[in-house]
């Protein structure tokens, strides 16, 4: 009879390992779990992207406000060589016309010479001498037909030059037609980024909640609340400076010039500037419109433009050429009516008023208004007189 033996004692069975068709149920039930479990994980729905935050919205709502105003002052400067263009196809178009009728008059004495000849039939002179009834009333015709004949040279002479001249303004006035539309091409260009970059703000605007457009208001407030404490500081280094000058006039008695600045100025130039403050101010609350010059709206350099006129200084349109207008100053120099360039670009500009302040139209959906020097980064400054 079979004995049966107990295992050893403190051993367990199954740290011993098993073969045989238990071993491969086990491993194949392993198996399927890890495949369930991966393919549990490769199905899962991709982590959406958060979404931007009030932050990053202001800053690409700010960034699309400025590319739209760089597009600006660039559609301002086609649209002003577009309409110099178009006054000079005008003047080049009234010309070719102007000549066009001296050519045919040069045209139709050339017609009414070879139709006298054509009647006199080409008789040779001697043969007239001959046939003439009257000798001495033969000379005198032959005397007339030679100053005839200096006029029909002359004449030919008038057709040539009248001619030349009339191809020549013909040509002056295709290229003159041809320079215009590349100018309106560019001019519909920018036109066309302008609007786009305005729209691209305005949908990312239209995206956010009431809530988030609080925060955003929020967010722009306390940029302005910065912006109005820098531009107190310079208010009081100016008063600090017009303090310290006007104390060293009455020491010295000499006139501290009528300028409200902190420099000294001509009597004639504070004037100017006035007149232009002046002017400024009576646009606060205008709407900014790119590319509007007055009466009605105005963009920056619009602005600052009819802002001078009204003082009798004329700018140029663009920031770009109205900051090489008059005299470069540094920004601790400003004086009221000097204008302040923004960004590296200088795609924007403002008109000073003292106290680090300015009028300026700030960009699309604004009003012309009195702000700190401080919301935006300075290029620097010029002074128009």
């Amino acid at each position: 009879m079979a004995s049966h033996r107990k295992p050893r004692t403190g051993i367990s069975a199954g740290m011993f390992p098993v073969s045989g068709p238990r071993a491969a149920i086990g491993l194949t039930a392993a198996a399927l779990a890890t495949v369930t479990l991966l393919g549990e994980t490769a199905s899962a729905a991709p982590a959406q992207p958060q979404p931007p935050s009030i932050e990053e919205v202001k800053a690409k709502v700010d960034a699309l406000n400025h590319d739209a105003e760089v597009a600006t002052e660039r559609y301002n400067g086609a649209k002003e060589q577009a309409d110099q263009q178009s006054s000079k196809v005008e003047t080049l178009l009234s010309q070719v016309a102007q000549r066009t009728e001296a050519l045919n008059d040069a045209r139709r004495v050339l017609g009414q010479y070879a139709a006298a000849q054509y009647r006199s039939g080409g008789v040779d002179t001697t043969s007239a001498f001959l046939l003439s009834a009257n000798p001495e009333q033969f000379f005198d015709q032959t005397h007339q037909m030679k100053r005839m004949t200096g006029n029909q040279q002359q004449a030919v002479e008038n057709f040539r030059t009248q001619q030349a001249t009339t191809t020549q303004k013909r040509t002056e006035a295709v290229k003159g037609l041809d320079t215009l539309n590349t100018s309106q091409t560019k001019l519909r260009t920018e036109k066309k980024t302008v609007q786009d970059k305005l729209a691209a703000a305005k949908t990312l605007l239209n995206s956010l909640t009431v809530q988030e457009k609080a925060r955003l208001a929020a967010l722009q407030a306390k940029k302005d609340e910065a912006d109005r404490k820098q531009a107190a500081e310079i208010a009081a280094k100016e008063k600090a400076a017009r303090d310290a000058a006007a104390k060293e006039a009455a020491k010295t008695g000499a006139g501290t010039g009528t300028g409200t600045g902190t420099g000294t100025g001509s009597g004639t130039t504070s004037s100017k500037a006035e007149q232009a403050i002046a002017f400024a101010r009576k646009q606060l609350g205008k709407p900014y419109v790119w590319g509007a010059v007055g009466p009605a709206s105005y963009d920056c350099s619009g602005l600052t433009q009819a802002a001078w006129k009204a003082a009798g200084i004329d700018l140029p349109r663009t920031t770009w050429d109205q900051v090489n207008s008059g005299s470069r100053v540094a920004t601790s120099d400003l004086r009221p009516g000097d204008l302040i360039f923004f960004y590296d670009d200088i795609s924007h500009v403002g008109l000073y008023i003292g106290n680090g302040e300015m009028i300026h139209a700030p960009h699309t959906g604004t009003v012309v208004k009195i702000a700190p020097i401080t919301e935006m980064p300075i290029y620097g400054a010029s002074r128009p007189a």
